[in-house]
């Protein structure tokens, strides 16, 4: 055990530990009990046990592994006072005297990989759409409701009704905790991509809390992503995917300036880019465009925009015109007015922040995009590259007031007291 900090401290470091293992806490021991909803309470069981003992015994070595250990454990304990003992120690093949994760069969499409089969399993066709992504993003991503409705764009009751009734669903059809194949893999497939690419945005623009960044989001929808390349090779879309996160997680290190504050796109040292990370980017484009027997999907083509970026060595040597090319074919293939937002973007440093404002003022209506903080916030940009000062202050003054990360707030709000 390491040296007893205060209370106050520890209780934040519990908080901290729980928000970046839960999800793989959720998935170990959803591999013990076959059910998402109970695999959750056990692990806010083993949160609320950290919570009593680490301010009395320090905070572990390992508190990622302690608090694994515990929910398991309890996981076990569970199954054994269960009347139907017997009928689950059947069905689950394996002694419970140990906590281990229990073997299964080999097959050359098993990928062994809690996670994965946790994405998966909150995928299954059984939810919609919109269920399944929420079910994930709370299980995997260890978001709360309300950070997932920001994503959604949705009030926070439906997200969390969602969620109580896709981990209902899930338990009453008894829904098996695996990776699917064949047809089954295919249904739910689209829906997964959503999911990763949900997770890693999060990571990359925290919706909520003081940090812009969440590094570890990142990290665990990258690694899904290649997992996923490699399960499913001839699929353009996984490859696509795969190629946009190589290519958005090689700028993280540029994001934020020395106190952690966002730095704007056109503000990065480009040096700081990870190269490695776009070449991995640019392999994966490339595969997509390989495997490709038609026109490109939606993440083929946003991974190819954000190749456009990654391939200028200097923020006016970006091919904006090419950037808003591929903004028009993505409206035309996944419409959505935050797909109009961006390409509105592209046309303003492409043709100039006159033609783009108009596009911008048409989205004001849209009821998805009333409390979308970057819609004043593109909004005032291009008012203050027209000189219309005042009115783009009100702007950054508005999308402050909408943010709730507070790094964007500070950022948004220094905007409004400059105008620019």
């Amino acid at each position: 055990m390491t040296s007893q900090p205060t209370p106050a401290r520890t209780r934040q470091s519990v908080e901290t530990v729980f928000r970046l293992e839960s999800p793989r806490v959720i998935a170990g021991v959803a591999r013990i009990v076959r059910d998402v909803g109970i695999a959750e309470e056990l692990a806010q069981d083993a949160l609320v046990a950290a919570l009593e003992q680490w301010p009395r015994d320090g905070v572990p070595d390992n508190p990622g592994a302690w608090l694994m250990a515990t929910a398991r454990n309890r996981a076990v304990d569970l199954i054994r006072r269960r009347e139907n003992y017997a009928r689950k120690l059947a069905e689950i093949g394996r002694d419970l005297s140990t906590v281990a994760p229990p073997k299964e069969p080999a097959d050359p499409d098993d990928i062994d990989d809690d996670l994965l089969r946790l994405v998966f399993t909150a995928c299954h066709p059984v939810l919609s759409a919109e269920a399944r992504i929420a079910l994930t993003l709370r299980l995997l991503g260890g978001l709360t409701t309300a950070e997932i409705a920001r994503a959604f764009l949705v009030p926070e009751p439906t997200v969390a009704q969602r969620i109580v009734r896709a981990k209902r669903t899930l338990a009453t059809k008894n829904v098996a905790f695996e990776v699917p194949y064949g047809p089954d893999r295919a249904a739910r497939l689209e829906s997964v991509l959503d999911v990763i690419y949900l997770i890693f945005n999060e990571g990359y623009a925290a919706t909520a809390g003081d940090d812009w960044l969440r590094p570890g989001l990142c990290e665990d929808a990258l690694r899904l992503a290649r997992v996923l390349s490699g399960l499913v090779p001839e699929e353009p879309e996984v490859h696509g995917l795969t190629a946009l996160l190589e290519f958005q997680a090689s700028r993280a290190a540029a994001r934020t300036g020395p106190t952690g504050e966002p730095v704007l796109l056109k503000d990065q040292n480009r040096a700081r880019w990870n190269r490695m990370l776009i070449a991995r980017g640019v392999t994966a484009l490339a595969r997509a465009d390989a495997t490709s027997g038609g026109a490109p999907g939606p993440y083929v083509l946003q991974a190819a925009i954000a190749a456009c970026h990654t391939h200028a060595y200097r923020y006016e040597e970006t091919d904006w015109p090419r950037i808003a090319t591929l903004y028009g074919l993505l409206a035309a293939r996944a419409p959505s007015p935050v797909v109009e937002l961006n390409r509105a973007v592209a046309v303003s440093m492409a043709e100039g922040p006159a033609a783009a404002l108009p596009l911008v003022d048409a989205l004001t209506d849209v009821p998805a995009l009333r409390e979308y903080h970057l819609l004043p916030s593109v909004r005032g940009d291009l008012l203050a590259r027209l000189g219309r000062t005042q009115e783009a202050r009100a702007e950054f003054a508005r999308a402050a007031s909408l943010t709730r990360n507070e790094r964007e707030r500070e950022m948004l709000l220094r905007r409004a007291g400059e105008g620019s």
